[in-house]
């Protein structure tokens, strides 16, 4: 069974929602939940084959554990590598 997490933070309305239209379908093979993390350890798998992210800009641990679970094999929507590519590229910007 493929298993959808959600990573959020205080929002209340598009989480639970998305979790429970998952839920609802036919079949059950697939089951959505909301991301729990007990511990991060490098290299290993986060236990989601998908991971929505809504909250990471505002919290960089999450950051580095959705750059883990991404490298292992979780596919990561909104994906957490383009934080680095951003940064480099506004170093680079002169100062107007």
């Amino acid at each position: 069974m493929k298993k959808i997490g959600i990573l959020y933070g205080q929002e209340n309305t598009f989480p639970q929602a998305f979790v429970d239209r998952v839920n609802q379908k036919e079949g059950k093979t697939i089951v959505a939940e909301s991301v729990s993390i007990d511990k991060v350890v490098q290299g290993q798998t986060s236990g989601y084959d998908v991971i929505i992210d809504r909250i990471s800009q505002d919290v960089p641990f999450y950051r580095a554990f959705l750059k883990n679970a991404a490298l292992c094999g979780t596919a990561v929507i909104n994906n957490p590598f383009w934080w680095s590519a951003d940064e480099k590229v506004f170093q680079q910007c002169p100062r107007c």
